[in-house]
């Protein structure tokens, strides 16, 4: 656990010194939630109801930006192989890995929804439902982005596969997350947004450490 909590430690850091990926991600959030408005109209009437959507598309695709580096980076420079020797087994440095995805472009994300969600004039009593459901939501997508990253890594074209894996795998996550967003009842979408979290704890980072394994031979 040590070497994992440093591993995550180690991620947060250089995410500190080297920070483009982060902010990168970020920005494009909020560029793109906020040409909708541009391109819909002012409406407060249509805006609010196509928020849950809005958001939801445009957190799949930020947290897809820093996917390509982040093991990409460790394996051309030859950290990863250290990584691997250090004690930790590749399962391991896969979950550290989707751990710091998440705290440095999944947790923003969720953070700057909310003011997004206000400024495109959603529903104030739909907002709790669309926080609720991205708290699991992007775990999932940290998961499975990492998970995929693992799968292509050292592969050729890697970064041209990566988002035509993952968009299609995450595809249920988006449904039940602007669905939870959209009903007045939100507790099974919410349910089902547990659900598919649970199942991709245990799967996502088997993968992933099966493909850290394979790019390390």
């Amino acid at each position: 656990m040590k070497i994992l909590a440093a591993l995550i430690g180690r991620e947060l850091g250089l995410a500190l010194v080297h920070g483009a990926d982060t902010i990168a991600a970020l920005l494009f959030f909020l560029v793109t939630t906020s040409l909708f408005p541009l391109a819909l109209g002012p409406s407060p009437a249509v805006l609010g109801r196509l928020a849950p959507g809005i958001i939801w598309v445009a957190a799949l695709l930020a947290s897809l930006l820093p996917l390509e580096r982040l093991l990409g980076a460790d394996y051309e420079d030859g950290s990863l192989d250290q990584l691997l020797l250090s004690g930790l087994s590749p399962l391991a440095v896969a979950a550290g890995k989707t751990a710091a995805h998440w705290l440095l472009t999944g947790l923003p994300l969720v953070i700057a929804a909310g003011p997004i969600a206000v400024m495109l004039r959603i529903d104030p009593a739909r907002l709790p439902a669309l926080l609720a459901g991205l708290v699991p939501g992007t775990l999932s997508l940290s998961l499975i982005g990492t998970a995929v990253a693992a799968l292509v890594l050292g592969a050729r074209r890697g970064a041209m596969l990566l988002p035509l894996l993952v968009l299609p795998l995450s595809t249920p996550v988006l449904i039940f997350g602007t669905a939870a967003a959209e009903t007045s009842h939100p507790r099974p979408e919410l349910l089902l947004l547990a659900a598919l979290l649970a199942a991709a704890l245990p799967l996502c980072p088997l993968a992933a450490g099966a493909g850290l394994s394979t790019a390390a031979e």
